[in-house]
């Protein structure tokens, strides 16, 4: 007899406990990225009507007996209507026995992976005691990075700018709302003074425009940088001048060529050469030392992200069932 899929929902994804699972086995993947031992081919892209895109990513993770396969919808009119821009789902399958094993909330997951990604760098890349973060943008992403860096740092302090003050005052709401401890949230009428001296910036913005979103010299020395990226492949976030004196940090070396504008345009301006990024795996592995440098993740995302944060989902959910006494 076949088991049903179990059906993960965004409220299985809240919590500090699952995103720090996810963090921890992120980290796991990437090493075994960066040694040749995943695959995780380029995403199909199929766009059709006014800017709509309908997205297919597969990716198989061997060591873990892995595989997953996200479908994801992006619909530009959707908030007009009320609705979320994603929307999607993650398949979970077992290599061994072919069979679907969960199905998750794919526009959820996205939010927390993209998010666990740039809290690994960060619990890489910053000490342990680093209590202030700055984040520029005030959307799905924004949360999910607060909520994600949060979970490996002991963040006291959020500085918050986006496009409209309105939008990052809710962000600062929530914030203080959600906090398991004492959060002082501050929202900032410019990128400049909310990450001016911040130990830690995160960029989650919408822009499609070559012009950065954060200057090199807003940035201190020895502070961490998570840019997630714009809409375009050549959007830029954060000012590519800042690559040249910073150790940069990518998911995926060819990934980061392809489809990273800051990192495009550092290459394009001889700010750097492609043997200067260094992998995160190579990161959660050990075998690069921050040493209290400048540091930049600048992420594209990739399927296999999904698959790994999936298997961590999975066995939270199965785990928690299994001690309330269902499963």
């Amino acid at each position: 007899m076949t088991a049903e899929p179990l059906m993960i929902r965004a409220a299985d994804m809240a919590g500090a406990a699952p995103m720090t699972r996810v963090v921890d086995v992120l980290g796991e993947m990437f090493v075994d990225l960066a040694a040749g031992l995943t695959r995780s081919p380029a995403r199909t892209v199929l766009e059709h009507g006014d800017r709509r895109v309908l997205l297919v990513s597969p990716a198989v993770w061997e060591q873990r007996g892995v595989g997953s396969v996200k479908v994801t919808t992006l619909t530009p009119d959707n908030p007009a209507r009320g609705l979320p821009l994603i929307h999607g789902i993650v398949a979970l399958t077992d290599l061994t026995t072919g069979q679907v094993t969960a199905l998750l909330d794919g526009a959820e997951l996205t939010a927390v992976r993209t998010g666990a990604v740039a809290a690994l760098a960060t619990r890489c890349c910053t000490p342990d005691d680093t209590d202030e973060l700055a984040v520029i943008g005030a959307g799905v992403q924004a949360r999910a990075l607060i909520r994600a860096v949060s979970a490996v740092r002991p963040i006291r302090t959020v500085r918050i700018h986006s496009r409209t003050r309105a939008g990052a005052e809710r962000l600062a709401d929530w914030v203080r709302h959600t906090a398991p401890g004492p959060v002082r949230a501050t929202v900032h009428d410019t990128a400049r003074d909310a990450v001016t001296d911040a130990a830690i910036i995160c960029t989650a913005t919408s822009t499609d425009d070559a012009a950065p979103v954060v200057h090199a010299d807003w940035v201190a020395a020895g502070a961490h940088v998570n840019v997630i990226g714009g809409t375009h492949p050549d959007a830029v976030e954060l000012d590519p001048a800042l690559l040249a004196r910073a150790l940069t940090v990518v998911e995926d070396r060819t990934a980061a060529l392809d489809g990273a504008g800051e990192v495009r345009a550092a290459l394009a301006g001889g700010l750097i050469e492609a043997e200067d990024l260094y992998e995160l795996g190579g990161l959660a592995g050990g075998e690069v030392a921050v040493a209290g440098r400048t540091s930049v993740l600048r992420t594209v995302g990739m399927a296999i992200e999904d698959t790994a944060a999936a298997v961590a989902l999975f066995g939270h959910v199965t785990e928690r069932g299994s001690s309330d006494g269902h499963a």
